[in-house]
């Protein structure tokens, strides 16, 4: 049975129904992930739990050592990953409590640690569709049976944060084609791919991206927003673990 992992972000910095059978602290030849990674059952599976930002939210999107992250998680056995990330709306189909699992990303980050080729090696992998085709299914027919909508597809611009960004970065995020805007896509994503590990994205939508409402963005809204959408997200896990 393959080991399955799953990468919470803001909002999601434990898996509620996993009945926990060891917290382990690993270290990896770039240092230590973010936080221990939990195992247990949940349901029918074996799983991995890993807190993306630690287990108090404490570190920013641009200090996650991804690198760590990714790695532990191949070291222990994992095969799949499902990553679930807090995003704004750049789509205006994509509103707030939306919920999408895109096929796509751009990345706008710099300065991170983004790969594995740095040690001697070389190494070229290909990237075109960022994200596995098994795994977005198997999480859209998760969410068919619950009867919770989410957009199916969709490009995620990777931005380096932590600040938001500005209304003019959000109209050129859309003119280059993206849907949603999150701070922790990349290089988690690329790292996966070259870790040769099958991955795939739940973002929830958390509030719509700047110049795109007719007010400031608050954490009052944000955090509303992660409230009330949560629990679908916990629920599409749950039904595609059981």
């Amino acid at each position: 049975m393959s080991l399955i992992a799953i990468v919470g972000g803001t909002g999601l910095t434990e898996l509620e129904g996993l009945e926990l059978t060891e917290s382990r602290s690993v270290e990896t030849p770039y240092g230590a992930p973010s936080a221990p990674l939990e195992f247990g059952r949940f349901g029918q599976k074996e799983v991995v739990f890993l807190a993306r930002h630690g287990k108090g939210h404490t570190v920013p999107p641009h200090q996650v050592n991804y690198r760590a992250n990714i790695h532990a998680l191949k070291q222990v056995g994992v095969k799949d990953i499902i990553a679930v990330n807090a995003v704004g709306g750049i789509n205006a189909a994509m509103g707030a409590e939306s919920l999408v699992i895109p096929d796509q990303i751009i990345d706008y980050t710099w300065g991170r640690e983004f790969t594995f080729a740095d040690r001697g090696n070389v190494l070229h992998v290909d990237f075109s569709y960022p994200y596995s085709e098994a795994l977005r299914k198997g999480l859209l027919a998760a969410a068919a049976t619950l009867g919770i909508n989410v957009h199916d597809g969709g490009v995620y611009g990777a931005t380096q944060g932590p600040r938001l960004e500005t209304a003019a970065e959000v109209d050129r995020l859309e003119r280059d084609g993206c849907d949603i805007v999150g701070m922790t896509g990349m290089p988690e994503a690329s790292l996966a791919r070259e870790a040769e590990l099958d991955y795939a994205c739940l973002s929830l939508v958390v509030n719509m991206a700047a110049g795109r409402s007719d007010g400031i963005i608050t954490m009052e809204d944000i955090e509303r927003a992660i409230h009330n959408g949560m629990g679908n997200v916990r629920a599409i896990l749950a039904q595609w673990l059981s």
